[in-house]
Protein backbone atom coordinates (compact mmCIF):
# COMPACT_ATOMS: atom_id res chain seq x y z
CA UNK A 1 0.00 0.00 0.00
CA UNK A 2 2.78 2.43 0.89
CA UNK A 3 4.45 1.69 -2.44
CA UNK A 4 1.24 2.45 -4.31
CA UNK A 5 0.61 5.68 -2.39
CA UNK A 6 4.17 6.82 -3.07
CA UNK A 7 3.77 6.04 -6.74
CA UNK A 8 0.56 8.03 -6.91
CA UNK A 9 2.34 10.95 -5.25
CA UNK A 10 4.94 10.90 -8.00
CA UNK A 11 2.17 10.73 -10.58
CA UNK A 12 0.45 13.75 -9.07
CA UNK A 13 3.66 15.75 -9.26
CA UNK A 14 4.13 14.71 -12.86
CA UNK A 15 0.57 15.77 -13.63
CA UNK A 16 1.37 19.28 -12.46
CA UNK A 17 4.50 19.29 -14.62
CA UNK A 18 2.56 18.19 -17.68
CA UNK A 19 -0.19 20.74 -17.08
CA UNK A 20 2.49 23.41 -16.90
CA UNK A 21 3.64 22.47 -20.39
CA UNK A 22 0.33 23.17 -22.08
CA UNK A 23 -0.31 26.21 -24.21
CA UNK A 24 -3.82 26.90 -22.98
CA UNK A 25 -4.43 28.76 -19.75
CA UNK A 26 -7.62 26.82 -19.01
CA UNK A 27 -7.99 23.31 -20.38
CA UNK A 28 -11.19 22.56 -22.25
CA UNK A 29 -12.72 19.25 -21.23
CA UNK A 30 -13.92 16.70 -23.75
CA UNK A 31 -17.42 17.55 -24.91
CA UNK A 32 -16.71 21.25 -25.26
CA UNK A 33 -17.77 22.19 -28.76
CA UNK A 34 -16.10 24.77 -30.94
CA UNK A 35 -17.17 26.06 -34.31
CA UNK A 36 -14.93 25.12 -37.20
CA UNK A 37 -15.88 25.41 -40.84
CA UNK A 38 -19.53 25.87 -39.89
CA UNK A 39 -19.76 22.66 -37.88
CA UNK A 40 -19.54 21.78 -34.23
CA UNK A 41 -16.44 19.86 -33.17
CA UNK A 42 -15.80 18.07 -29.89
CA UNK A 43 -12.61 19.39 -28.32
CA UNK A 44 -10.21 16.74 -27.03
CA UNK A 45 -6.74 17.10 -25.54
CA UNK A 46 -4.08 14.56 -26.50
CA UNK A 47 -0.63 14.19 -24.94
CA UNK A 48 2.17 13.44 -27.41
CA UNK A 49 5.95 13.71 -27.43
CA UNK A 50 7.70 16.40 -29.52
CA UNK A 51 9.43 13.78 -31.71
CA UNK A 52 9.34 12.73 -35.34
CA UNK A 53 6.76 9.99 -34.77
CA UNK A 54 4.19 12.65 -33.84
CA UNK A 55 4.47 13.86 -37.43
CA UNK A 56 1.67 11.47 -38.37
CA UNK A 57 -0.67 13.12 -35.86
CA UNK A 58 0.33 16.67 -36.79
CA UNK A 59 -0.11 15.96 -40.49
CA UNK A 60 -3.45 14.19 -40.05
CA UNK A 61 -4.81 17.12 -38.07
CA UNK A 62 -3.69 19.50 -40.82
CA UNK A 63 -5.31 17.20 -43.38
CA UNK A 64 -8.62 17.56 -41.56
CA UNK A 65 -9.03 13.86 -40.76
CA UNK A 66 -9.96 14.42 -37.13
CA UNK A 67 -12.28 17.29 -38.03
CA UNK A 68 -14.02 14.95 -40.48
CA UNK A 69 -14.78 12.74 -37.48
CA UNK A 70 -16.12 15.71 -35.52
CA UNK A 71 -13.03 16.24 -33.38
CA UNK A 72 -10.96 19.32 -32.61
CA UNK A 73 -7.65 17.92 -31.35
CA UNK A 74 -5.32 19.93 -29.14
CA UNK A 75 -1.87 18.37 -28.71
CA UNK A 76 -0.35 18.71 -25.25
CA UNK A 77 3.43 18.20 -25.17
CA UNK A 78 4.70 15.44 -22.88
CA UNK A 79 8.20 14.14 -22.16
CA UNK A 80 7.02 10.53 -22.18
CA UNK A 81 3.96 8.33 -22.08
CA UNK A 82 4.35 7.70 -18.35
CA UNK A 83 4.28 11.45 -17.68
CA UNK A 84 0.95 11.71 -19.51
CA UNK A 85 -0.82 9.20 -17.26
CA UNK A 86 -1.41 11.60 -14.32
CA UNK A 87 -3.06 14.08 -16.67
CA UNK A 88 -5.29 11.30 -18.02
CA UNK A 89 -6.29 10.29 -14.50
CA UNK A 90 -7.08 13.88 -13.54
CA UNK A 91 -9.15 14.44 -16.69
CA UNK A 92 -6.84 17.21 -17.91
CA UNK A 93 -6.41 15.26 -21.15
CA UNK A 94 -8.55 12.56 -22.74
CA UNK A 95 -6.02 10.56 -24.78
CA UNK A 96 -2.28 10.01 -24.98
CA UNK A 97 0.29 8.70 -27.42
CA UNK A 98 3.22 7.03 -25.70
CA UNK A 99 5.28 3.93 -25.04
CA UNK A 100 3.26 0.87 -24.06
CA UNK A 101 5.37 0.52 -20.92
CA UNK A 102 3.70 3.43 -19.13
CA UNK A 103 0.28 1.74 -19.33
CA UNK A 104 1.86 -1.60 -18.36
CA UNK A 105 3.21 -0.04 -15.18
CA UNK A 106 -0.08 1.73 -14.55
CA UNK A 107 -1.92 -1.59 -14.89
CA UNK A 108 0.33 -3.07 -12.23
CA UNK A 109 -0.99 -0.33 -9.91
CA UNK A 110 -4.63 -0.79 -11.00
CA UNK A 111 -4.83 2.78 -12.23
CA UNK A 112 -7.36 2.05 -14.95
CA UNK A 113 -5.29 2.92 -18.03
CA UNK A 114 -6.26 1.16 -21.27
CA UNK A 115 -4.30 0.74 -24.52
CA UNK A 116 -6.86 0.86 -27.33
CA UNK A 117 -4.65 0.78 -30.45
CA UNK A 118 -1.15 0.88 -31.82
CA UNK A 119 0.36 4.08 -33.19
CA UNK A 120 3.86 3.29 -34.45
CA UNK A 121 6.19 0.29 -34.59
CA UNK A 122 9.97 0.17 -34.68
CA UNK A 123 11.76 -1.40 -37.63
CA UNK A 124 12.86 -5.01 -37.33
CA UNK A 125 15.88 -4.53 -39.61
CA UNK A 126 18.05 -1.71 -40.92
CA UNK A 127 18.41 1.65 -39.19
CA UNK A 128 15.80 1.80 -36.46
CA UNK A 129 13.81 4.79 -35.27
CA UNK A 130 15.72 5.10 -32.00
CA UNK A 131 19.18 4.22 -30.73
CA UNK A 132 21.65 4.75 -27.94
CA UNK A 133 24.21 7.28 -29.17
CA UNK A 134 27.53 8.43 -27.74
CA UNK A 135 30.22 10.94 -28.64
CA UNK A 136 33.13 9.59 -30.66
CA UNK A 137 35.48 10.66 -27.88
CA UNK A 138 33.71 8.43 -25.34
CA UNK A 139 35.13 5.24 -26.82
CA UNK A 140 31.72 3.59 -26.50
CA UNK A 141 31.13 1.42 -29.56
CA UNK A 142 29.19 -1.68 -28.48
CA UNK A 143 26.36 -2.36 -26.00
CA UNK A 144 28.68 -3.92 -23.41
CA UNK A 145 30.71 -0.68 -23.39
CA UNK A 146 27.72 0.99 -21.71
CA UNK A 147 28.33 -0.95 -18.50
CA UNK A 148 29.42 1.42 -15.73
CA UNK A 149 28.43 4.48 -17.78
CA UNK A 150 25.87 7.24 -17.32
CA UNK A 151 23.15 6.79 -19.93
CA UNK A 152 20.12 9.00 -20.46
CA UNK A 153 16.54 8.03 -21.27
CA UNK A 154 13.54 10.33 -21.54
CA UNK A 155 11.61 8.46 -18.87
CA UNK A 156 13.17 6.29 -16.18
CA UNK A 157 11.87 2.79 -15.60
CA UNK A 158 10.34 2.41 -19.06
CA UNK A 159 11.00 0.59 -22.34
CA UNK A 160 14.13 2.62 -23.06
CA UNK A 161 16.29 1.61 -20.10
CA UNK A 162 14.66 -1.83 -19.93
CA UNK A 163 15.62 -2.80 -23.48
CA UNK A 164 19.04 -1.15 -23.11
CA UNK A 165 19.72 -3.34 -20.08
CA UNK A 166 18.69 -6.46 -21.97
CA UNK A 167 20.87 -5.50 -24.96
CA UNK A 168 23.91 -4.84 -22.74
CA UNK A 169 23.56 -8.14 -20.90
CA UNK A 170 23.12 -10.03 -24.18
CA UNK A 171 26.38 -8.48 -25.38
CA UNK A 172 28.27 -9.69 -22.32
CA UNK A 173 28.12 -6.50 -20.24
CA UNK A 174 26.71 -5.97 -16.77
CA UNK A 175 23.69 -3.72 -17.14
CA UNK A 176 23.25 -3.43 -13.37
CA UNK A 177 26.26 -1.07 -13.34
CA UNK A 178 24.67 1.46 -15.71
CA UNK A 179 23.59 4.75 -14.16
CA UNK A 180 20.41 5.78 -15.96
CA UNK A 181 19.41 9.44 -15.80
CA UNK A 182 16.33 11.21 -17.14
CA UNK A 183 17.01 13.72 -19.91
CA UNK A 184 14.48 15.08 -22.40
CA UNK A 185 15.29 14.06 -25.96
CA UNK A 186 16.04 17.59 -27.24
CA UNK A 187 18.62 18.08 -24.46
CA UNK A 188 20.67 14.92 -25.06
CA UNK A 189 23.11 16.38 -27.60
CA UNK A 190 24.01 19.30 -25.35
CA UNK A 191 24.62 16.99 -22.40
CA UNK A 192 26.76 14.66 -24.51
CA UNK A 193 28.79 17.65 -25.71
CA UNK A 194 29.18 18.87 -22.12
CA UNK A 195 30.21 15.42 -20.92
CA UNK A 196 27.51 15.24 -18.26
CA UNK A 197 26.31 11.94 -19.73
CA UNK A 198 28.27 9.23 -21.53
CA UNK A 199 25.49 8.11 -23.88
CA UNK A 200 21.84 8.84 -24.54
CA UNK A 201 18.83 7.02 -25.94
CA UNK A 202 17.08 9.14 -28.58
CA UNK A 203 14.67 8.86 -31.52
CA UNK A 204 14.92 10.88 -34.70
CA UNK A 205 15.52 13.68 -35.43
CA UNK A 206 17.89 13.76 -32.44
CA UNK A 207 19.57 10.44 -33.29
CA UNK A 208 20.33 11.65 -36.81
CA UNK A 209 21.58 15.03 -35.62
CA UNK A 210 24.02 13.47 -33.14
CA UNK A 211 25.31 10.80 -35.53
CA UNK A 212 25.71 13.27 -38.42
CA UNK A 213 27.76 15.50 -36.10
CA UNK A 214 30.25 12.67 -35.54
CA UNK A 215 28.53 10.72 -32.78
CA UNK A 216 28.38 6.94 -32.60
CA UNK A 217 25.21 4.87 -32.89
CA UNK A 218 25.88 2.20 -30.27
CA UNK A 219 22.79 0.01 -30.36
CA UNK A 220 19.14 0.05 -31.39
CA UNK A 221 17.78 -1.57 -28.20
CA UNK A 222 14.38 -2.48 -29.59
CA UNK A 223 15.95 -4.38 -32.50
CA UNK A 224 18.43 -6.03 -30.17
CA UNK A 225 15.71 -7.33 -27.84
CA UNK A 226 12.23 -7.39 -29.43
CA UNK A 227 12.55 -6.58 -33.16
CA UNK A 228 9.61 -4.57 -34.48
CA UNK A 229 8.49 -3.63 -30.97
CA UNK A 230 5.70 -1.11 -30.68
CA UNK A 231 7.24 2.33 -30.21
CA UNK A 232 4.06 4.20 -29.34
CA UNK A 233 0.50 3.25 -28.49
CA UNK A 234 -2.77 5.11 -28.07
CA UNK A 235 -4.23 4.95 -24.59
CA UNK A 236 -6.91 6.44 -22.39
CA UNK A 237 -8.72 5.59 -19.14
CA UNK A 238 -11.27 2.90 -18.38
CA UNK A 239 -13.32 5.71 -16.83
CA UNK A 240 -13.61 7.52 -20.18
CA UNK A 241 -14.37 4.27 -22.02
CA UNK A 242 -17.22 3.62 -19.58
CA UNK A 243 -18.54 7.17 -19.37
CA UNK A 244 -18.22 8.23 -23.01
CA UNK A 245 -17.75 5.15 -25.23
CA UNK A 246 -18.88 7.04 -28.32
CA UNK A 247 -16.09 9.60 -27.93
CA UNK A 248 -13.51 6.83 -27.57
CA UNK A 249 -14.85 5.01 -30.62
CA UNK A 250 -14.92 8.23 -32.63
CA UNK A 251 -11.34 9.11 -31.67
CA UNK A 252 -10.11 5.54 -32.30
CA UNK A 253 -11.70 5.53 -35.75
CA UNK A 254 -10.17 8.92 -36.57
CA UNK A 255 -6.75 7.78 -35.35
CA UNK A 256 -6.96 4.58 -37.39
CA UNK A 257 -7.76 6.57 -40.53
CA UNK A 258 -5.03 9.08 -39.68
CA UNK A 259 -2.34 6.43 -39.30
CA UNK A 260 -3.40 4.63 -42.48
CA UNK A 261 -3.27 7.96 -44.33
CA UNK A 262 0.12 8.86 -42.80
CA UNK A 263 1.61 5.54 -43.91
CA UNK A 264 0.74 6.46 -47.49
CA UNK A 265 1.66 10.15 -47.35
CA UNK A 266 5.25 10.27 -46.13
CA UNK A 267 5.99 13.67 -47.65
CA UNK A 268 3.14 15.28 -45.71
CA UNK A 269 4.37 13.67 -42.49
CA UNK A 270 7.91 14.92 -43.08
CA UNK A 271 6.63 18.41 -43.83
CA UNK A 272 4.67 18.41 -40.55
CA UNK A 273 7.79 17.25 -38.69
CA UNK A 274 9.83 20.09 -40.17
CA UNK A 275 7.18 22.65 -39.24
CA UNK A 276 6.44 21.47 -35.71
CA UNK A 277 9.99 20.59 -34.68
CA UNK A 278 11.32 23.70 -36.43
CA UNK A 279 13.98 21.84 -38.40
CA UNK A 280 14.95 22.26 -42.08
CA UNK A 281 12.99 20.31 -44.67
CA UNK A 282 16.25 18.64 -45.70
CA UNK A 283 16.77 17.37 -42.17
CA UNK A 284 13.22 16.07 -41.98
CA UNK A 285 13.75 14.24 -45.26
CA UNK A 286 16.54 12.17 -43.70
CA UNK A 287 14.57 11.04 -40.65
CA UNK A 288 13.87 7.33 -40.24
CA UNK A 289 10.12 6.96 -39.88
CA UNK A 290 8.42 4.09 -38.02
CA UNK A 291 5.65 1.90 -39.33
CA UNK A 292 2.44 3.83 -38.65
CA UNK A 293 -0.43 1.48 -37.83
CA UNK A 294 -3.37 1.16 -35.47
CA UNK A 295 -3.13 -2.66 -35.45
CA UNK A 296 -1.40 -3.67 -32.24
CA UNK A 297 0.97 -6.65 -32.13
CA UNK A 298 -0.17 -7.87 -28.72
CA UNK A 299 2.43 -10.63 -28.60
CA UNK A 300 5.27 -8.12 -28.88
CA UNK A 301 3.80 -5.99 -26.10
CA UNK A 302 3.50 -9.10 -23.95
CA UNK A 303 7.20 -9.82 -24.58
CA UNK A 304 7.94 -6.36 -23.22
CA UNK A 305 5.90 -7.18 -20.13
CA UNK A 306 7.77 -10.44 -19.63
CA UNK A 307 11.08 -8.61 -19.95
CA UNK A 308 9.91 -6.11 -17.34
CA UNK A 309 9.20 -8.94 -14.92
CA UNK A 310 12.60 -10.51 -15.62
CA UNK A 311 14.35 -7.26 -14.70
CA UNK A 312 12.04 -6.60 -11.73
CA UNK A 313 10.53 -3.45 -13.22
CA UNK A 314 7.14 -4.89 -12.28
CA UNK A 315 6.26 -7.75 -9.96
CA UNK A 316 3.99 -9.57 -12.40
CA UNK A 317 2.56 -9.17 -15.86
CA UNK A 318 -0.72 -7.23 -16.00
CA UNK A 319 -4.12 -8.59 -16.90
CA UNK A 320 -3.67 -8.17 -20.63
CA UNK A 321 -7.39 -8.43 -21.40
CA UNK A 322 -8.06 -5.47 -19.13
CA UNK A 323 -5.07 -3.42 -20.24
CA UNK A 324 -5.49 -3.94 -23.99
CA UNK A 325 -8.96 -3.25 -25.36
CA UNK A 326 -8.53 -2.59 -29.06
CA UNK A 327 -11.05 -0.17 -30.52
CA UNK A 328 -11.95 0.11 -34.18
Amino acid sequence: MKKKIAALGVLAAAALALAGCTDSAAPAPAGTSSASGGGELTHVRVAALPIAETGALWAAIDQGIFADHGLDVEIVPAQGGAQAIPALLSGDIQFAVGQPFGPIRAAAQDLGIVIFSDYADSLATGTDVNAVVASAASGIKTPKDLAGKKVSVNSLGAAGDLTIRAAVDADGGDSSTIQFVEVAFPDVKAQLDAGTIDAGWVPDPFRGQIVSAGGTSVVAPYQATIPGLTVLTNFTTQKLIDSDPELVKKYAAAMSEALDWASKNESAVRSAIATNLKIPEAAAAGIVLPTFTSDLDVDNVKKLGALAVKYSYIDAEPDWNTLIQQQK
